[in-house]
């Protein structure tokens, strides 16, 4: 559905609730999140994106608003000026602005001051921002707060990066881009999300053609935690305007996605709950006077069980359905806090209780091969037994024909997208 000035649509669910939910991207994270405003609230969100990729496209739940680039703040501000949204304001309506990814977050900050009232930005400020997510800066924070985390070492490509090459790293390593705005805009043949790295001859080639590519921040080199995909963890945590996490929500990955453009993304999750890593990421959000999201990337360390924090997200992750699968809608902690003004003015325990669920991307037969031991290959198919898989595009509600085509050929594609890059061996 397209939300251009001449698409109709009725104004008075979102006059009643007093906010329209705006989303800035167009991926899987936008999509699970307007599937939870829909869940919650029964109205579809507005969507600004360049594109219609196929996770939004034919969607019922979905106003799209087009952008020429919604990571450049003077595009997104451009794009908060279409005729529908104009229409709601005039009729006291507050905007509700969201980003699904980092740099489309960071252009929604940077535009905050000259944003009327009636926008709501439930984020931090830029430094605060550049203080958790920039990956040198949360792992020098997490050393100092004493938060589990794997060896880190950092190569900063504003000055001489050959001088800078760690030389006490035990391989395998794990590479990554500190800020991951800048790399956004960073070309270079066999560019990756993250890089696997075997050797210290491959890390410095690795280097090389970084810097020549023109990235001037800094990059962090971590040392593998062992074990795989199914030793990750994800952390989902919601501050009030307090800085105090009033809901968390803990997930177990079975299997990331292995594909170059998509590596490390969690594909299928098994939801649990761990207290104790909560209280650590309660340590980093005061520390930093967090508000909103926060979603973590942890790695379970067979060698001292201990689980490690790699890195904070600012938003709702991607694959935040496994948190309204769980039977925890995020959305409604966006609405308490920032449009009812309920969570900082009342105090409470945090929520961290939730069904023991499978979220995934994957069809339940083939995300179940990707447990490697058998107890929890059978616990894994008794969950999908008793509550089906928490799939965030197959949706009930969002069942038109074009979709339902269109879903099936995407479940197809990933299918052979994982047998191509990751088959299962069971």
């Amino acid at each position: 559905m397209s939300a251009d000035p001449g698409d109709s649509f009725a104004a008075e669910p979102y006059e009643r609730l007093g906010f329209a939910p705006v989303i800035v991207g167009g991926d899987t994270g936008a999509y699970a999140a307007a599937r939870a405003f829909h869940e919650a609230y029964g109205v579809s969100s507005f969507v600004i994106s360049k594109y219609q990729m196929w996770m939004i496209k034919h969607s019922a739940i979905i106003h799209h608003l087009p952008v020429e680039n919604g990571t450049v703040p003077e595009h997104l501000a451009q794009a908060l000026e279409a005729e529908p949204l104009q229409r709601l304001r005039a009729n006291g309506v507050r905007i509700l602005l969201l980003g699904a990814i980092d740099s489309t977050v960071q252009a929604i900050i940077a535009l905050r001051e000259s944003l009327g009232e009636d926008f709501v930005v439930p984020y931090v400020d830029q430094a605060t921002f550049d203080a958790g997510t920039i990956k040198d800066n949360f792992a020098a924070l997490a050393e100092r707060l004493g938060v589990d985390q794997p060896v880190t070492r950092v190569v900063d490509f504003s000055g001489r990066w050959e001088e800078q090459v760690p030389v006490d790293l035990t391989y395998p390593v794990w590479a990554k881009p500190a800020d991951v705005t800048a790399w956004y805009w960073t070309e270079f043949a066999g560019k990756q999300k993250v890089h696997r790295v075997e050797t210290p001859e491959e890390l410095e080639q690795l280097l090389g053609a970084v810097s020549d590519a023109g990235y001037t921040k800094t990059f962090v080199i971590q040392e593998e935690v062992p074990g795989d995909d199914e030793n990750m963890r994800i952390l989902t945590c919601y501050c009030d305007q307090d800085s105090r996490v009033r809901f968390a929500s803990w997930g177990e990955t079975v299997v990331e996605d292995h594909s170059p453009n998509a590596l490390g993304n969690p594909s299928v999750i098994l939801t649990g709950k761990n207290s104790e890593a909560v209280d650590q990421a309660q340590k980093i959000l005061s520390a930093l006077g967090w508000v909103g999201y926060a979603n973590f990337d942890l790695k379970y360390d067979p060698r001292d069980g201990r689980t490690k924090f790699f890195e904070l997200n600012p938003r709702l992750g991607r694959s935040s359905h496994y948190v309204t699968g769980a039977g925890n809608n995020p959305a409604e902690y966006y609405v308490r806090d920032w449009i009812d003004g309920e969570l900082t003015s009342q105090p409470g325990e945090r929520v961290e209780d939730q069904d023991e669920v499978v979220y995934t991307v994957l069809p339940g037969w083939l995300a179940a091969r990707y447990a490697g031991e058998p107890q929890r290959r059978a616990h894994l198919r008794r969950v999908l037994r008793r509550h089906g898989t928490k799939n965030p595009f197959f949706y009930r509600e969002d069942r038109g024909v074009r979709r339902r085509a269109l879903l099936r050929a995407a479940q197809l594609s990933t299918v052979r997208k994982f047998f191509r890059y990751y088959p299962p061996v069971r």
